[in-house]
């Protein structure tokens, strides 16, 4: 074990400060129950069961945000664009795909300055996967 020196910062990841595991369980989890409800969105998940896409973005986001690397060592490089191809994700798509998020996000409650940093980074990731005009 390390010890810290006194005095010295200790740096907690987004992950840690908005509450780890618990926290993106359930945001995925809200996430995906307003997904089973819309047609254009369920549309996109051929699985008849939509908890293999919740843990993938779940071991996702909580990699992204700085908690175990279990995302990359199960499945490689996330390569999100690559992944999202096969999908015709036009703007409705994003736009429903954030509106889904939107409530996710409202309902974890999070301070301010962590809800927007968490909310900037998904409008970020939702206009990359767009990739056809409509």
């Amino acid at each position: 074990m390390t010890e810290i020196p006194r005095g010295a910062l200790q740096q907690q990841t987004f992950y840690e400060l908005v509450g780890g595991e618990e926290t993106f369980r359930r945001l995925v989890h809200r996430f995906y129950q307003g997904v089973a409800e819309d047609p254009e969105l369920r549309a996109m998940y051929p699985e008849e069961d939509l908890g293999p896409a919740e843990e993938r973005l779940r071991l996702f986001l909580v990699q992204y945000w700085g908690g175990p690397r279990t995302y990359s060592d199960e499945r490689g490089h996330p390569r999100l664009r690559m992944r999202h191809a096969p999908f015709a994700v036009d703007r409705a798509a994003h736009d429903a795909w954030l509106r889904h998020m939107r409530t996710a996000v409202d309902e974890l409650q999070l301070q301010p300055a962590h809800e927007q940093q968490l909310w900037d980074y998904l409008v970020y990731a939702a206009a990359s996967m767009v990739n056809t005009a409509g």
